[in-house]
């Protein structure tokens, strides 16, 4: 029996290995369960038709504001907001730091800094206790091409803070004392300037692109030189031939309508007259001298981060590529995706990030490229910005950022109008600017229709860093040897405020 069994299991074994028996078929569907299949009715034709693919949202419209003139020869836009009881006041004039004297950089910013240190029955303390009992804000502003002075305030004490402003830009005091206490400040916040690396790179972009002798050439806020010999009577000539109601432009935006702007209008400004004669033509300086790349740098002894920047010409605010560019530089480095603070920041982190802007002006403006980086890694860092600068002007923009910079001004374009006090400063912007009532919505168009070849046209003429000044604020000794490393030409040293000092040997 054993012997018998042991020779049949490999036997046994033997069989296994062949050919396996077909799989059984499988059983068919219980007759209860087909029945319920078939008397399911099949799904009807859709009465609406097949389901819409969502495309691209329309793109939003500014609206234009209703512009006028005020019995007093004030200009009103106006842009009537009723979703909530705030309004939003911009009064400006077309006359910034382009308008300064000659050598006293400084005159248009401190003249709109004094008009709120004391005005009509109030001294400074006084004006400002005022404001803050109505809840509102009150501020006073210069640029370079226009001053202005702003109220956002409730719509029930709309009539109280209109009576403030009304001080302050009609009947503003230029106490002596105010005077005294307001210089002595800004003398020493110019001495404090020259210890920010950005805030010289900023005076840089002014003096060493346009140069000493235009009137875009010198900070707004002026220099440690202009400062001692600008006078209270300077700021007292400049306000008298400067801020005149046949020049002013008051913006007004939110819950307000021109039948309740017109009696605040005539009480605050009735007694704000002109002078007589001309009124002065806003400045447009013409377009900076160009010519090969020049280098400036401003020694900053044992700096942990250095500033580089590439300064280049841009164009008029009222240049019909404006909005385009502005586009374009969305792409370049004007958010956080863009070229420029993904390869400096995200790639190689040199810096905390790089971004670039188009500076608006009503002369010639500039496109600037800038960011603080590590010291030691200036070399790279420089190279990198400008060969950025020159694939993005030789290649233009790909297919996606096309798409990603129209959906970016779009969304950007509505948060401009999100915010009446944001939304008034920049109508009273376009204003000053001498823009037409409706140039944003045509703006708008012209950016959200701009194509592939019109943006990557721009890029090859205002992003070649050749012809550009580069500018490069940190330790002398390690940027001397980036600038060399990047091929560019031995820097012009300069002091904090953009004066020459002895070239590098």
């Amino acid at each position: 029996m054993k012997t018998t069994l042991f020779f049949a299991l490999p036997c046994l074994a033997i069989l296994a290995c062949g050919d396996s028996p077909p799989p059984a078929a499988a059983p068919p569907a219980h007759p209860f369960v087909a029945s319920i299949a078939s008397a399911i009715p099949a799904a009807p034709a859709d009465p609406l038709g097949p389901r819409p693919v969502p495309g691209m949202p329309p793109a939003f419209v500014p609206p234009t504001p209703t512009v006028y003139t005020a019995t007093n020869g004030v200009t009103v836009w106006l842009l009537e907001r009723h979703a909530l009881p705030v309004v939003a006041i911009t009064l400006a004039i077309p006359a910034g730091s382009a308008a300064d004297p000659k050598n006293k950089g400084g005159v248009a910013f401190q003249t709109a800094n004094m008009l709120d240190e004391g005005a009509g029955k109030y001294g400074a303390l006084d004006l400002a206790r005022a404001t803050d009992d109505i809840g509102a804000e009150l501020h006073t502003s210069a640029n370079t091409d226009f001053s202005s002075v702003s109220l956002f305030v409730l719509k029930r004490n709309l009539s109280a803070g209109f009576s403030l402003l009304g001080d302050v830009v009609a009947r503003p005091k230029f106490a002596a004392a105010e005077w005294t206490r307001q210089s002595a400040l800004w003398k020493n916040n110019l001495k404090q300037r020259a210890s920010d690396p950005q805030e010289v790179a900023h005076v840089l972009y002014r003096t060493a692109f346009y140069g000493a002798d235009h009137p875009y050439g010198h900070p707004v806020d002026g220099t440690s030189q202009s400062a001692p010999k600008v006078s209270l009577a300077d700021l007292k000539a400049f306000y008298k031939s400067q801020w005149r109601p046949d020049r002013a432009i008051v913006v007004a935006v939110g819950d307000i309508t021109k039948d309740e702007l017109a009696p605040l209008l005539e009480t605050s400004f009735g007694s704000w007259k002109s002078p007589a004669g001309t009124p002065p033509v806003p400045i447009a300086p013409p377009a900076p001298q160009t010519g090969p790349t020049r280098v400036v740098l401003v020694d900053r002894p044992g700096a942990p981060q250095s500033v580089i920047a590439v300064a280049h010409t841009g164009v008029q605010a009222s240049d019909p590529s404006s909005p385009i560019l502005n586009r374009a530089n969305i792409a370049f480095g004007g958010s956080f995706t863009s070229r420029l603070n993904q390869d400096l920041r995200e790639e190689h982190g040199w810096s905390y990030g790089a971004f670039s802007r188009v500076l608006r002006s009503r002369g010639t403006g500039q496109m600037i490229a800038s960011s603080s980086v590590v010291t030691e890694k200036s070399t790279e860092a420089l190279k990198a910005m400008l060969s950025d600068m020159t694939t993005f002007a030789k290649g233009g923009l790909t297919d996606d950022e096309v798409q990603k910079t129209r959906s970016q001004s779009r969304a950007d374009l509505v948060g401009d109008y999100e915010e009446v006090q944001k939304l008034a400063a920049l109508l009273a912007s376009d204003a000053a600017m001498g823009l037409a009532p409706d140039y944003e919505s045509k703006a708008a168009a012209a950016r959200d229709s701009a194509t592939q070849g019109n943006l990557g046209q721009l890029a090859s003429t205002f992003y070649d860093p050749q012809g550009s000044v580069v500018i490069a604020v940190g330790p002398k000794d390690t940027l001397l040897a980036a600038i060399s490393a990047a091929g560019l030409p031995a820097p012009q040293i300069c002091d904090a405020d953009g004066n020459a000092l002895p070239s590098v040997k």
